[in-house]
């Protein structure tokens, strides 16, 4: 187990230098950096005072490159970005300007809660469910259940969340819940109780959007896991021998069955960056995924590389933390 460990350890050290490359290199050929970027504002306020500014002198525009970073070529940019790296230096934003990891860490606290949230209702919700269907297999109730869920998997996450708006959040029928937003106005001024209330009310249209297609395919992974497990010749047999159904699917089927969904736990390393970018921009959430399109949008290299880096880290945590649970729930397997 040790060994193993290790070995995904250091395979994660050329495989992190790989997508560092790629992404970087990809970045930095991205028209509309931050020195034109910088160019076009300038003469925009020109024209905007009366000026004309036709062009700007070449040692002027040497000086821009060689504040944001661009008069070196493109390789000595990636290792002096490199090494700010392994000294834990995302660098600074050209957007905020600021440091991006405190960038990154103003808006996690509001994707990590959703993160956070909607993995421990997912699972909350969908293993009992699963096995309820699973044990109620060609009921009336599996029937309804299974085109909620099929349902639930195949709407896009914006369009349920459109949907709601419209029906739930004064669109075009009900108001019950808030359009937009997470607190509403004058929060500040409401009590303890009033704070939780309020919040929580806002919490309910994203969060379904959040869930539903996560939910859904974890209850039908679920079901069909466990009934898989009911086929097999060891549950008959602990059947025959007078062990009751029940004890049959919960001694016996149950553990086996979550063995395919300990892949998902592998999400639980990147729930600060699983927020959708369309639930976002749909109830104007500030998270993470809105943070990640704005720096594309505004070619906010820092940004959008610590992002993409941060990211991939806890993926192949997250990807071996998936792998050592599939040993917790099965002892038999062995990882080599």
């Amino acid at each position: 187990m040790t060994t193993y460990i290790v070995r995904r350890l250091l395979l994660m050290v050329p495989t992190m230098l790989g997508i560092t490359v790629v992404c970087f290199f990809i970045c930095q050929f991205v028209p509309g950096g931050p020195v034109e970027q910088y160019i076009s504002r300038t003469r925009a306020y020109s024209s905007a005072h009366g000026a004309s500014l036709k062009s700007i002198p070449p040692e002027e525009i040497e000086n821009i490159k060689a504040y944001y970073g661009f008069d070196k070529p493109m390789g000595e940019r990636y290792f002096i970005w490199l090494g700010r790296l392994l000294r834990f230096n995302l660098g600074e934003s050209f957007v905020y300007h600021m440091p991006v990891w405190n960038v990154i860490l103003s808006k996690m606290p509001i994707s990590l809660f959703f993160g956070l949230t909607s993995f421990i209702l997912s699972y909350a919700i969908s293993i009992p469910l699963g096995v309820w269907k699973a044990v109620k297999h060609h009921s009336i109730f599996d029937f309804v259940s299974s085109g909620l869920v099929f349902a639930g998997y195949i709407i896009p996450s914006y369009a349920l969340g459109i949907l709601l708006i419209i029906y739930l959040a004064g669109g075009s029928y009900f108001n019950i819940f808030p359009m937009s937003g997470i607190v509403s106005d004058g929060f500040e001024y409401l009590s303890t109780w009033g704070k939780i209330v309020d919040f929580l009310h806002h919490l309910c249209l994203p969060m379904i959007c959040y869930m539903i297609g996560e939910f859904a395919f974890l209850t039908q992974l679920m079901k069909n896991s466990l009934l898989d497990e009911l086929n097999k010749e060891y549950v008959r047999t602990a059947l025959v021998k007078g062990v009751s159904f029940r004890g049959a699917v919960w001694k016996h089927a149950f553990r086996n069955a979550l063995i395919p969904l300990a892949t998902g736990s592998a999400d639980l390393f990147t729930i600060m960056f699983a927020g959708s970018l369309f639930v976002e921009r749909v109830f104007d959430i500030d998270g993470m995924g809105l943070l990640f399109y704005n720096s594309m949008q505004g070619r906010d290299y820092n940004v959008v590389l610590g992002l993409i880096v941060l990211t991939s880290i806890l993926t192949m945590l997250g990807r071996l933390f998936a792998d050592l649970l599939y040993v917790v729930f099965d002892p038999r397997i062995r990882l080599a």
